[in-house]
């Protein structure tokens, strides 16, 4: 096995249970979603106060994606797929990973922790990739992106420059950021410990290409399991941490940062794994992927973020206590609206004349 595999796999699995032992919530040490969710919370994009932090995990993953790029000279500004699409699928993928409460990454990572509502959602992700494949297949395509030349080309300097700027707002810890007194958002690791382990992560990342979406779409396509193979690490080394330091807990009810509407968690994650397959990669990946220098993935981000807002502000994010009759309404309107967007995207297929 490819040792980059492993170490991606051990730095996200024993990682995150690391960052949990120096003051992240529970199960929380890794998540493109929530955590992302804190920065939109940090930046005003919504109003509640228990989620709002600069969380530097995520900084870390665009910078270490960007920082490797560059220094192997892969580093390639490139866009015009279709943005305002993929912004649409990035709030899609927020919604419903804000319902489940946890991106696809976390979910492996709550199971780890021995939070059982993770696989309800995992089965709901594979189901939403399933479906995504099946557009795939009927030829659903955002179009090609190009690579920017000129002046154009600093757009895809775009991601790391205002990760850089959330970076010195976090560092400050004043400014133009909120930050949460209580609750989740006032919980976290020291500031220099979430950095770097997003710069390994971010890093390690690329490298590997590393994506749930993406593994589970090329192994449904061409039984490719190369992907895959780091979550399988990534939850043993996750499932030892959690064991040596006592934070694993089996079962359902009363898990951090979770709910047992079984229901709710598959189609949550199932909302996920639909956009994620036709954005052409999970939360995580588009990090990455706007680290890199891509401005559609960029695009995608950004929808993530709003898609926070909407969640947060319309009163759609999951709790402790379940999920509301918003929440409901979101994931089902966002299945029916990308699945939509699914049928309508396809190449016209143009038949062959006779006699050519």
């Amino acid at each position: 096995m490819n040792w980059l595999i492993i170490a991606t796999g051990v730095v996200f699995g024993l990682g995150a249970v690391l960052l949990v032992k120096f003051g992240n919530p529970g199960n929380y040490g890794f998540c493109a979603a929530c955590q992302l969710r804190d920065i939109a919370g940090a930046l005003g994009i919504h109003s509640t106060a228990t989620l709002q932090y600069a969380r530097p995990e995520i900084i870390g993953f665009v910078l270490g994606s960007f920082g490797l790029a560059r220094v192997s000279g892969e580093f390639r500004p490139r866009g015009g797929s279709n943005p305002a699409l993929r912004f649409v699928l990035g709030i899609a993928m927020m919604l419903g990973a804000l319902v489940f409460l946890g991106c696809p990454l976390r979910a492996i990572l709550r199971v780890a922790g021995g939070d059982l509502n993770g696989i309800t959602a995992l089965v709901g992700f594979i189901a939403g990739i399933g479906a995504g494949v099946m557009f795939l297949k009927r030829g659903f395509n955002l179009g090609r992106a190009h690579a920017y030349t000129g002046g154009v080309k600093v757009s895809g300097y775009l991601a790391a420059a205002a990760a850089l700027v959330l970076l010195i707002g976090v560092s400050m810890g004043t400014g133009f950021l909120n930050f949460s007194a209580k609750g989740p958002g006032s919980m976290h690791a020291p500031i220099i410990i979430s950095l770097i382990a997003g710069l390994a992560g971010g890093a390690l990342a690329w490298r590997t290409r590393m994506c749930l979406s993406g593994g589970f779409r090329d192994f449904m396509l061409v039984g490719d399991t190369s992907l895959l193979k780091i979550y399988g690490i990534m939850f043993l080394a996750a499932l030892a941490g959690n064991l040596y330091f006592g934070f694993f807990k089996l079962g359902f009810e009363n898990q951090p940062l979770g709910h047992t509407m079984h229901i709710w968690n598959f189609l949550g994650l199932f909302l996920t794994g639909l956009a994620a397959t036709l954005a052409g990669g999970c939360p995580l990946r588009q990090l990455i992927m706007a680290g890199e220098g891509s401005t559609d993935a960029m695009f995608c981000v950004l929808g993530m973020l709003a898609g926070a807002g909407v969640a947060h502000n319309l009163n759609a994010a999951g709790s402790a206590a379940g999920v509301g009759i918003n929440g409901q309404i979101a994931v089902i309107a966002g299945i029916v609206i990308i699945a939509v967007l699914g049928y309508v995207c396809r190449e016209k297929l143009v038949p062959i004349s006779k006699g050519v």
